[in-house]
């Protein structure tokens, strides 16, 4: 078990970029920062929601990375548990306590196999993904080696492209052998249209999930008559939950952005034509940056370049202006169109990331905000786990 960290015994400006109890201006920078009341908010709506419709809610924790929000989210949005991409990361919240963890991807590597059999020895339900057929007895004989039990998802490519068969045929297939084998036990779907989430129409959105509900409703009609009733289809994410959860094949939720949101899924539309961060969810998750420079009358230098934030999605965009802008960065460096002179050097700015799940994993810690206030510090448990 990983040693828990004291707080106390951390310096902040070396091991840490705040302590509790510090004022927001004092925080060192560049940091995440959590909007606690927007995150809370956030969470527990999507735990209403979840609840209202009948259907679970498994968060994504390759989004945040962090045990503690994790643990956030079964408290206040009655959250099932999480989905992880990785052994590892799924490693660290078996160790840190979750109890319901999905590795919603193939694991094939004879190592990661072995380390995924022993999982269960952390008391946590795990549940690993399949598309091929023999992949079934390798998880089945690390699972008979270890004296544990597997629950299995039979992944369908609905639209992504990547992983996941694409027949009924082969989903049945799969299913049988998963059932035949030692110490595995077929649970059910996966099946998570990824390609479509960021699509800014939400006509374009719904078209791409009917297609996709389309082929799972078939696969579980398969399964069905041969016996293997799935007891889960899991998939869903900030983009599309409101179609599976009222589509009557889906009976679980896999979102994760809606709890922090970034500049990319913020432009994303709802049914009524209106931005998703401007009323349906909240920014939670901010890059706290300064002003290191103004050297030049019109642009402003801060301290939150390439290594701060990912930019994979586009460009981050400055929280609560329109009188500044993110222009360009660099690796160690923002710059920041101020056309009026309007900063100073050390002003802080709260910048919302393209894409947060990157953006997450090049930070050490979550630094939690109420009321201009360091209210809590929570470590990236699972940063770097990409194996």
């Amino acid at each position: 078990m990983n040693k828990p960290v004291n707080i106390n015994d951390l310096e902040v400006g070396y091991d840490i970029p705040a302590a509790i109890g510090m004022d927001e201006s004092e925080i060192q920078t560049p940091c995440l920062i959590l909007d606690l009341d927007a995150l809370e908010r956030n969470i527990k709506k999507m735990g209403d929601y979840a609840k209202a419709h009948g259907m679970r809610h498994r968060v994504h924790g390759k989004m945040h990375k962090s045990v503690d929000v994790a643990k956030l989210q079964e408290e206040l949005g009655g959250s099932v548990g999480v989905c992880c991409q990785k052994v590892s990361e799924a490693e660290v919240f078996a160790r840190g306590g979750i109890k319901d963890i999905l590795v919603s991807n193939q694991v094939r590597d004879p190592a990661k196999i072995d380390r995924l059999a022993q999982l269960p020895k952390f008391d946590a339900h795990v549940i690993v993904c399949v598309d091929d057929i023999d992949n079934v007895a390798d998880l089945s004989a690390a699972a008979v080696k270890h004296g544990t039990d597997l629950s299995v998802f039979i992944e369908i490519d609905c639209g992504a492209g990547r992983c996941g068969v694409t027949t009924t045929q082969d989903v049945v297939a799969i299913a049988r052998a998963i059932d035949a084998a030692d110490n595995l036990k077929f649970l059910g779907i996966q099946a998570y249209q990824g390609a479509m989430q960021h699509m800014d129409s939400f006509e374009d959105r719904k078209a791409k999930l009917d297609v996709a509900i389309g082929m799972v409703a078939d696969a579980v009609q398969g399964l069905k008559a041969v016996g293997l009733d799935p007891e889960l289809v899991s998939g869903g994410g900030t983009g599309s939950y409101y179609f599976e959860s009222n589509s009557g094949v889906y009976n679980e939720l896999q979102c994760g952005s809606y709890a922090f949101m970034d500049a990319d899924y913020g432009r994303i539309l709802d049914k009524d034509g209106k931005r998703i961060d401007q009323g349906e969810w909240e920014n939670a998750l901010f890059i706290l940056t300064s002003v290191m420079s103004h050297a030049k009358a019109d642009k402003a230098i801060c301290d939150a370049g390439l290594k701060a934030q990912s930019v994979d999605s586009g460009l981050p965009f400055i929280f609560g202006r329109d009188d500044v802008e993110y222009l360009k960065c660099s690796d160690e460096h923002g710059v920041i169109g101020d056309p009026d002179g309007l900063l100073k050097v050390n002003d802080k700015l709260r910048l919302v990331p393209g894409h947060c799940d990157p953006t997450c994993n090049v930070h050490d810690w979550y630094v939690g905000v109420r009321n201009g206030k360091v209210e809590t510090l929570w470590p990236v448990s699972a940063r770097g786990k990409a194996y």
